[in-house]
């Protein structure tokens, strides 16, 4: 049947080979561990986890989101409010309706032993945002949750849906679906967390690429966000066969140009008076540079508020998500294939903290609060390192929060690989 819109004809065409292969496309979960209710799962961005045991870390099974809420992609950066509560993220591309942005929450009690059910079984979709393009939706990692609201950042990174419905008859990879418009801009939509509502005013900013949000919060009737940006996408060219394989000063040379990660802070008001004249600041806080200035149109053009260079895979106090915080915590990045190191940034002062060891490559740091900690600061880091000596084996490094001090290290005899982001589980559940 040929049908008159020609985008349904497409969508139709490509996407009964897309539900066909997405099933043996991968299930290859390494980005990192997730809980919902009281069932952990391993995680990537598809529609497939790998639910485990979190004591014996044996794979329990593979779930599908499919069979509890209509997504083709999800993130593995999901957030967890005081009561325990998950909140996470997704896209639609086939199923029921146009394509869309999906969030959705599951309870904490959503888990039932007895009846053998999966936590994602009492799944709640909370709201749903339509594609500005139907075949290029936005590429995204992670998304923004303050105390009232979502933020999600529709980026001009695209997902060229017809390049990924075809990728495995073409035996393309992945990135080679993504594509960046430098003319394109970044859209910030702001949804309410009790509503489900978007917020009507259209905010947006310069085209950047981004993966990771590092916190959000509000003050004085303010939306304030911190993101970790990128100029352009040339990230993904480090990681192809011929690039890898170039003598290091070379690969130095050839990457020397290349985007760093900039920590970055957006601030958008939550009320825009009309009234007011185009060409104002509507941001009124002090202690930040961002601004959000009124257009002819009544869109407001935010420009960030730089705090760091440099930093990726960050962590907060998870205490503070969605809270006025101070610090946050990450990898030290270089194009190069030096070992890294792990920072500490303090907001207040703009100033940050490193830890670094000879031939030791630390993992994202993770942030355990000590018992009945007051300050945001008052707990350890945890890092996997991998060395690269072979008379020094690999081990889990523990930090001193507050001043990056070694306090110990646990080695294991064992091959260890680079990972990208984890989960601290207590003993015992608060």
């Amino acid at each position: 049947m040929v049908y008159p819109d020609p985008c349904k004809n497409i969508f139709s065409r490509t996407f009964s080979h897309f539900s066909n292969i997405i099933a043996d496309f991968t299930d290859n979960n390494l980005v990192n561990i997730i809980r919902y209710g009281e069932d952990y799962y391993a995680s990537s961005e598809v529609n497939f986890i790998n639910q485990i045991d979190p004591f014996t870390l044996d794979t329990v099974g593979r779930m599908n989101y499919r069979n509890h809420i209509v997504l083709n992609l999800a993130t593995s950066h999901p957030h967890y409010d005081e009561e325990g509560n998950t909140y996470n993220m997704g896209t639609a591309i086939i199923g029921i309706g146009k394509p869309k942005y999906i969030i959705f929450k599951v309870p904490f009690n959503a888990s039932d032993p007895k009846s053998k059910k999966p936590a994602l079984s009492k799944v709640q979709k909370i709201c749903s945002i339509p594609f500005r393009s139907s075949l290029l939706p936005s590429y995204f990692h992670s998304f923004g949750m303050s105390e009232n609201y979502f933020i999600f950042v529709e980026q001009a990174f695209k997902l060229d849906v017809v390049l990924l419905a075809t990728a495995y008859f073409r035996g393309i990879s992945w990135g080679r679906c993504l594509k960046f418009d430098e003319k394109d801009v970044s859209w910030f939509h702001l949804i309410n967390r009790k509503t489900g509502k978007t917020m009507s005013t259209k905010f947006y900013a310069d085209p950047f690429v981004m993966f990771h949000h590092i916190n959000a919060y509000e003050d004085n009737d303010h939306v304030i966000f911190d993101i970790i940006t990128y100029k352009d996408s040339n990230l993904y060219d480090l990681f192809y066969m011929e690039n890898m394989r170039q003598e290091v000063a070379k690969f130095i040379e050839k990457t020397k140009d290349f985007s760093p990660p900039t920590c970055q802070r957006f601030v958008l008001p939550i009320t825009v008076d009309k009234n007011v004249p185009a060409g104002s600041n509507l941001v009124t806080l002090e202690n930040t540079t961002a601004t959000a200035v009124k257009q002819e149109d009544g869109s407001i053009y935010c420009s960030p508020d730089t705090l760091l260079q440099g930093l990726e895979l960050p962590r907060i106090n998870d205490k503070y998500n969605g809270k006025k915080y101070r610090y946050f915590y990450g990898s030290m990045m270089e194009w190069s294939p030096h070992p890294n190191k792990i920072g500490k940034m303090d907001i207040a002062t703009r100033t940050h903290v490193q830890w670094k060891d000879e031939d030791c490559y630390p993992s994202e740091p993770i942030f355990v609060p000590s018992p009945e900690a007051v300050d945001e600061d008052d707990g350890v880091l945890l890092s996997s390192v991998i060395s690269l000596n072979p008379d020094k084996p690999h081990f889990l490094l523990v930090l001193n929060a507050k001043t990056l001090e070694e306090i110990g290290r646990a080695s294991v005899d064992v091959p260890v690989h680079m990972d990208l982001h984890g989960l601290f589980i207590p003993a015992t559940q608060s």
